[in-house]
């Protein structure tokens, strides 16, 4: 691959969520050259991700353990559908619980209620269709007759606000390097730091061209998360892994279906960082290796189409790749 030529980020906008005395903010960035092509790279998984045509925003940073906490306090609890966070120090990782660290041991389902969350509590129709009362009980498909129904993309309600980015979303945050901030070219990197070489591992940090992965002493606060993704983005490679929204084998056709992880995590090699590496877990799973990261319509666009499904059959790992421990609650 040839280097592409870098450029300002573009910040979106920092939204709050939340009442007074349980209120948070969340930094987007803007994810634009609308029309960009997918990657070709035989290595690439899934084969030709990347391509979205349209502008939309992504968290700067992973959503927290304070965020949790938060949601929990405004809405969670009271509805029967509070989140519980893994236990991070009971793994012996010093500070694991602390506020800032990556909110972990969260299932997919229980990362679309938050989501959820964050749309009617702002005014905006929820991402995701839930017709059972659990808050690990997995989405039903939207259908013709709901307001917001995409025949492309039966998870996601196309008038959310917030939702969980899709495998083209997540790639192209990580591994796209524009050309310039209003060209359709540029280039893709195999590793989130615009590069076909990987990051310097670190444990923690804000260092251009390092992540947080190959350690032993658990994820980093979410903003010392390593340096930034050409976009602007931190934590894309290592810390923790994160879901996407996309069904494994990328057709969004049932609830039940495993969705992608991809990322990497404190304690993978580069591998695992990589453009060539997503995993296939079970909506339902709830490791402490896992978390997630809210993407956005942009502020300055109307309502995006979603991506339409592709049946692109690729070599997917299957949810043993992980080698994690499932979420105990303590």
């Amino acid at each position: 691959m040839v280097a592409g030529t870098a450029y300002a980020p573009s910040y979106a906008a920092v939204v709050s969520f939340g009442s007074v005395g349980n209120q948070f903010n969340m930094e987007f960035v803007t994810i634009g050259n609308a029309g960009n092509a997918a990657d070709t790279d035989a290595n690439a998984k899934p084969l030709s991700a990347g391509a979205v045509g349209y502008t939309y925003d992504i968290g700067k940073f992973e959503v927290s353990r304070d965020m949790i906490t938060k949601y929990n306090a405004n809405y969670g609890t009271a509805n029967n559908l509070a989140i519980t966070l893994y236990d991070m120090e009971s793994d012996g990782i010093v500070g694991g619980n602390g506020a800032n660290r990556p909110a972990t041991g969260i299932s997919w389902n229980e990362a679309a209620r938050f989501v959820n969350w964050l749309n009617t509590s702002t005014g905006n129709p929820a991402a995701y269709k839930f017709t059972t009362t659990g808050v690990n009980d997995n989405i039903d498909l939207w259908d013709s007759g709901d307001p917001g129904y995409d025949v492309n993309n039966k998870y996601r309600n196309s008038l959310a606000k917030y939702f969980l980015p899709s495998y083209n979303e997540w790639y192209k945050a990580a591994y796209f390097k524009p050309d310039s901030p209003t060209s359709t070219s540029g280039t893709y990197y195999d590793f989130a730091n615009g590069s076909d070489t990987a990051p310097t591992a670190v444990d923690s940090g804000t260092a251009d061209n390092t992540a947080v992965y190959d350690g032993q002493s658990g994820p980093a606060d979410v903003n010392s998360a390593g340096g930034l993704s050409p976009y602007g983005v931190m934590g894309l490679g290592g810390n923790v892994y994160e879901w996407e929204e996309s069904s494994g084998g990328l057709a969004n056709s049932s609830g039940s279906f495993t969705r992608g992880v991809r990322g990497g995590r404190w304690i993978s090699g580069s591998d695992s960082l990589s453009s060539s590496s997503r995993i296939n877990v079970n909506p339902s799973f709830e490791f402490n290796i896992l978390g997630f990261r809210v993407a956005s319509r942009s502020s300055s666009a109307p309502p995006a189409v979603p991506e339409p499904s592709m049946m692109v059959i690729g070599t997917l790992f299957g949810v043993g790749g992980l080698m994690a421990k499932r979420r105990m609650k303590k």
